[in-house]
């Protein structure tokens, strides 16, 4: 059965990390969204006079944002219809609410939900500075709105975000990404993603 894996979170939570460990495990279509749509927000913004990185904005959420999303539905529906396995990495939180979603993709892939095995990890972090200096760390300038506003933003951190998808509650676990990502942390959710 093919896999279908949402890794779900906030920035800074370790969503593509955690997603990468299971990828050497599991061959799977690696899709980042701000990977596909990176660029061309960031050309859209600039051209409109906008700061390139902020996905904060009304204009980016009226305009950009569901094009970045949808076009990394098209390449997930596409990778799906040629039999692969798909990663898929955002925080998908107008897609999780909206229970026609799900079933466009598989659906549009020529598939059925028994022919789909799709699961939900949603990363999250208890610890409040480690998320901070990841975010840091990894030096992307679309993070500065949120070092900006830490104080509104670090209120989302342990969100888990809600989810209407018509699957089962064991095809959903919430991992608390604090601490290191041990070998036996990867291993259980290669076993959780491995369960059918």
């Amino acid at each position: 059965m093919q896999k279908l894996v949402f890794f779900v979170g906030v920035a800074g939570t370790g969503k593509t990390t955690v997603a990468k460990k299971l990828a050497a495990r599991i061959p799977a279509a690696f899709l980042d969204r701000d990977t596909v749509g990176g660029r061309f927000v960031e050309k859209f913004l600039e051209s409109n006079g906008l700061d390139p990185n902020d996905r904060d904005s009304s204009f980016y959420k009226e305009h950009l944002r569901d094009l970045e999303y949808d076009t990394t539905k098209d390449i997930c529906i596409e990778n799906l219809n040629a039999g692969q396995n798909v990663f898929m990495i955002s925080p998908f939180t107008a897609e999780l609410k909206n229970r026609a979603w799900i079933e466009e993709v598989i659906t549009s892939a020529g598939l059925t939900k028994n022919e789909v095995d799709v699961k939900v990890i949603v990363v999250t972090l208890k610890d409040m500075d480690l998320q901070k200096e990841r975010i840091i760390d990894r030096q992307t300038e679309r993070d500065q709105w949120k070092l900006d506003h830490w104080d509104d933003f670090k209120k989302r951190v342990d969100f888990v975000p809600e989810i209407n998808w018509d699957i089962p509650e064991s095809a959903i676990k919430v991992f608390d990404n604090s601490g290191s990502l041990t070998e036996e942390k990867v291993e259980e959710l290669y076993q959780f993603i491995a369960a059918e």
